[in-house]
């Protein structure tokens, strides 16, 4: 172990000129305080990881039960809802770019570059939060009202969560330690799901949405099925859903507050000895012509593609196709449990066989419980144990890619030395996409239900909306699986590379850090990086 650790530091210090050698042990020295100051404490990391509980609790509410909720407590018709999703999740996906423009204009300040976006962002997120959730009095402008509160909290929320995934990089500059709190973060964004799927789930379950048993009543025949019993079932519905969006709120606030205090962004050493950051657009032509950039969102977005589907429709599957009603939340609740305790077993198992071998591994075992859904006939006992199951493969898929990405940002600085400024590009444009298919499939799957069908309130639905929602949570996933990882065999950053790059960065730091060094020198070591 010490003569490979010895190997390594010698090929670090051979990339430097000689004139930066001339203190003899100096790059050792510079070495070990450099990563002594850069090591996490495990406060620091649960406090980094707290950070990333807004966006998954929030996230994770909207995505299980917002389609419902329209559908059958707003009693908003399938073809607006439809609009509703669809749009804003588009527009979610547009403005992961554009606050990443306007975080990489941000200057520095004493809180840091990312810090005050965080701050500032997070009270009109928590309003806009709640109105989504409110039911105004009027029906003519309802579809407006959703779209208006949905577009604006996925604005004030990105502009939370971009710099909040950006500050990955700032942490902490070994990548060790940078895959530690990433580790820490996934294990709380799964349990911040656990939470979302809990307090949603289970004040939403207390209130008993009404139903109509006739499927194929009219629009005039709802009015007159038990209207005042209906009625005021369905206000306890309305109100259990803003209690619920009381109690995330306040959650969201409090982590908001952990990550502020607990959290320090630190700048890359090398980057004060550089000019002006490059523009934006420049930055971003450089980031989308970057090879293993490109493969892997490429990879991603198929295999999210498959999870978010699931996420968006599983409430009516469990609701209609498998006839359990009452019990689709606790489902939710066996997934996301089973995740969060498979959490650090895939930070072991990438850490020990490598990240290619744990994307490989971990998303495909969602395959053969995905065809056992769609083969299996509604038991409850047997959809438990596929839930627990299932729970192992989403761990996967909620930790690689957050754990990969910094990979791809240290092969980047390598081969763009100069270039600093851009990890908000990576980060957002990475989210971009995945928003952007999100909204996309969450719209088409609404229109499908429409197109089938879909009955408003109903106790049950026809045929063909149960196959529909088969086909939603079970075909189309496995086919977006199946492309994503044919795709990530072209991912070329295997641990052999990931070595050789953290060499090389190390290099880079130990010769910024030198006080020793003079400009020509840096300029010397870029050119040979």
């Amino acid at each position: 172990m010490a003569k490979g650790e010895g190997a390594e530091s010698g090929s670090a210090a051979g990339l430097l000129p000689t004139g930066i050698l001339q203190a003899g042990e100096r790059p050792v020295q510079v070495k070990k305080e450099s990563k002594k100051k850069n090591q996490l404490s495990i406060c620091n990391k649960l406090c980094y990881a707290v950070g990333g509980a807004p966006y998954q609790v929030t996230g994770c509410a909207l995505g299980f039960f917002l389609q419902i909720y329209l559908l059958d407590v707003a009693q908003v018709d399938p073809f607006s809802a439809s609009i509703i999703l669809f749009v804003g999740r588009a527009w979610d996906a547009i403005t992961d770019p554009l606050v990443g423009f306007c975080i990489s204009k941000s200057p520095w300040t004493r809180l840091g570059r990312l810090m005050p976006w965080i701050i500032f962002s997070t009270p009109l997120a928590i309003i806009a939060y709640f109105l989504i959730w409110f039911v105004p009095d009027f029906q003519q402008g309802q579809t407006l009202w959703y779209l208006l509160f949905y577009c604006l909290f996925e604005t004030l929320v990105t502009c939370f969560h971009v710099p909040y995934s950006a500050l990955t990089m700032f942490i902490s500059t070994e990548q060790s330690e940078r895959d530690s709190a990433t580790a820490y973060r996934m294990t709380v964004e799964v349990l911040g799901t656990v939470l979302g799927t809990a307090i949603q789930g289970q004040i939403v379950g207390q209130a008993h949405t009404p139903c109509v048993q006739d499927a194929n009543a009219s629009t005039v025949g709802l009015e007159g099925v038990n209207r005042t019993q209906s009625t005021t079932s369905l206000r306890e519905t309305q109100n259990a859903y803003l209690l619920a969006a009381g109690v995330i709120a306040s959650i969201y606030v409090i982590c908001a507050v952990i990550l502020t205090l607990g959290v320090r962004e630190q700048r890359e050493p090398y980057e004060t000895q550089q000019a002006k950051p490059m523009s934006f657009f420049r930055g971003l032509r450089l980031v989308m012509s970057h090879g293993p950039y490109i493969k892997l969102i490429a990879g991603f977005l198929f295999t999210s593609l498959a999870f978010m589907l699931v996420e968006g429709n599983f409430a009516l599957f469990c609701t209609y196709t498998l006839g359990f009603r009452n019990e689709f939340q606790n489902l939710l609740l066996a997934i996301m449990f089973s995740a969060t305790v498979t959490i650090p077993i895939w930070q072991w198992f990438l850490t020990r066989f490598g990240k290619k071998m744990a994307v490989y591994i971990g998303i495909s075992s969602a395959v053969p419980f995905l065809i056992l859904v769609a083969l299996m006939e509604s038991n409850l006992i047997v959809t438990y144990v596929v839930a627990v199951a299932a729970g192992i493969s989403v761990a996967a898929a909620f930790l690689l890619p957050w754990s990969m990405l910094p990979d791809v940002i240290d092969d980047f600085r390598l081969r763009q030395p100069r270039s600093h400024g851009t990890e908000p590009i990576f980060f957002s444009f990475y989210v971009f996409f995945t928003k952007f298919a999100s909204g996309v499939s969450l719209g088409i799957s609404t229109l499908s239900l429409d197109f089938t069908g879909y009955q408003t309130r109903g106790c049950s639905q026809p045929a063909r909306v149960k196959l529909t929602l088969k086909m939603l949570v079970t075909m189309a996933p496995i086919v977006l699986i199946l492309i994503g990882l044919l795709l990530f065999k072209l991912y070329p950053i295997d641990e052999e590379r990931r070595r050789q790059n953290k060499k090389a960065l190390q290099a880079l730091r130990e010769e910024a850090s030198s006080s020793g060094c003079s400009d020509t020198d840096s300029t010397e070591l870029a050119r040979i990086l």
